[in-house]
């Protein structure tokens, strides 16, 4: 099998194609012709429109909302592009759905992010690419090399410009401590004191705060999260930091705006001043409020698929 190429070749499904697009213009290279269309019955159909023989493939795609619809479109390119002998084929995937499924959490639980990867893996992708995976050792579902790009990177450069280093009036939180890893990374960059909010989880995108762990009485607060989907934990988190921890402002950023039900709703009646958030699910207008500022990706996406096509080292920009 080929492993390096002389040309390389983006192609994009529907799920995020301005980012697709940004990604190829930060690379220098147009994106590939390929035409996606559904059949009547709801089948999916992919057409790869230009050769690709030989070519090292980046098919950019994220399997967001609606996610089964997204994730199929991918499956079936990058088996279409197998079948047309591409050399590899990268499966360039900004927001992983399904990472939430990755383990048992009571009897007779699928565990759908290890199916998802071995989805990818039998379509023929010969490696991924993506970013924040919910957890991290999901990148051991896979058999194939997975670089997990982190969305500090990109967040991190705007909040050194906005709160500057050891500034007295902030200080990070995580919302559980599933995120205490994040924060504490976020938090030592800004070299910031890392506070965290204990909640207890009912049910399924409903959440309780218990208490917090560190004191944010007069602070600012800079929550740090992979994701926000419903957004209930996080509002539920910021009401917490002002009423009982008697913080004077709360100001959140995560990776991926899932933003799903209803997210905008619960935002603009919280706390939370502002939101900074990834496009790496792409933001519809109906959803883009004054509170949510969307920070772009596709310059940290495009240096690690030209380090992949270059066969350098992608973990230079791990921070």
């Amino acid at each position: 099998m080929v492993y390096h190429s002389t040309q390389i070749k983006i192609f994009s499904g529907n799920s995020n194609p301005a980012l697709a697009q940004a990604i190829a213009d930060s690379i220098g290279v147009p994106l590939g012709n390929c035409k996606i269309s559904t059949f009547s019955d709801g089948e999916i159909s992919v057409s790869i429109e230009e050769s690709v023989r030989g070519c090292d493939v980046f098919v950019v795609q994220s399997t967001c909302s609606p996610v089964n619809n997204h994730l199929m479109e991918m499956l079936i390119m990058i088996d279409a592009l197998r079948r047309a002998s591409a050399g590899r084929i990268t499966a360039v995937i900004p927001y992983f759905g399904y990472g939430r499924q990755d383990r048992k959490t009571k009897a007779r639980d699928p565990i759908s992010a290890k199916l998802v990867a071995n989805l990818i893996e039998k379509a023929g992708a010969d490696r991924v690419l993506t970013m924040d995976l919910h957890a991290s050792q999901i990148q051991g579902f896979f058999d194939i090399p997975v670089d997990n790009l982190l969305g500090t990177s990109v967040l991190l450069p705007y909040f050194e410009k906005m709160v500057g280093e050891s500034n007295p009036d902030y200080i990070v939180v995580s919302p559980d401590f599933g995120s205490v890893t994040r924060a504490r990374k976020f938090a030592e960059k800004l070299k910031l004191p890392l506070a965290i909010i204990d909640k207890r989880r009912q049910q399924a995108n409903v959440s309780e705060v218990m208490n917090i762990i560190g004191s944010v009485e007069g602070k600012k607060v800079i929550l740090v999260d992979d994701m926000i989907d419903t957004a209930g934990t996080l509002c539920h988190g910021a009401e917490a930091l002002v009423t009982k921890g008697g913080a004077t402002e709360v100001i959140a950023c995560a990776s991926h705006g899932v933003l799903s039900g209803k997210a905008i709703k619960n935002i603009s009646e919280s706390a939370i001043s502002k939101i900074y958030i990834l496009d790496t699910i792409p933001l519809p207008e109906e959803k883009q409020i004054d509170k949510i500022s969307v920070l772009p990706v596709a310059d940290m996406f495009g240096q690690a698929i030209r380090r992949i096509y270059q066969d350098d080292s992608v973990s230079e920009l791990f921070m």
